[in-house]
């Protein structure tokens, strides 16, 4: 029988946050800001007879979580929702927290429980050298997988440490 030979190396490498991010709001801009930025120095790219971007996300999500209390401060009720926009995030929050008969139903008012709602986005980036490789951001950690050269690594850590939220 045959066996499988590896045909590359690929390394994965996490950063986890001292602090959470502060807010949907600072996620964003951490990730936006590496998009148009391009701190790792990614460049343009063409596959499958499309042309992409040097950076690029390829996925997101954020979940929001609200909380009802009774009038002794109990918790009766979490209601969670996962949406793939921040726009959908914000708003289905804002509808939840603002909607009566919800509350109501639940015998409780409703709370933002906003230290504990995630945030997730993958980048795609494209190296010089022709490696693809992904950054995957949470609220808690920074993510660098499928990478096979350790100047990626270094690139991606030294900006890492030029940015006070990712301590």
């Amino acid at each position: 029988m045959a066996d499988f030979t590896t045909s590359n190396t690929t390394k994965s490498a996490v950063r986890k946050l001292a602090d959470p991010l502060a807010d949907v709001t600072a996620f964003d801009n951490l990730v936006q800001g590496v998009i148009t930025n391009n701190p790792f120095q990614c460049t343009t790219y063409n596959a499958g007879g499309s042309d992409h971007p040097p950076v690029e996300r390829t996925k997101q999500g954020y979940t929001a979580r609200v909380f009802y209390q009774d009038a002794d401060v109990n918790t009766v009720a979490v209601i969670t929702a996962r949406a793939p926009t921040i726009a959908a995030f914000t708003s289905v929050a804002n509808h939840i927290v603002a909607d009566a008969e919800i509350a109501a139903a639940l015998g409780g008012t409703p709370i933002r429980d906003l230290d504990n709602e995630k945030y997730a986005s993958t980048l795609k980036c494209h190296d010089a050298n022709g490696e693809i490789y992904f950054v995957n951001f949470s609220r808690e950690q920074v993510t660098l997988t499928s990478f096979s050269d350790e100047a990626i690594r270094n690139r991606v850590e030294t900006w890492a440490d030029t940015v006070p939220a990712l301590a």
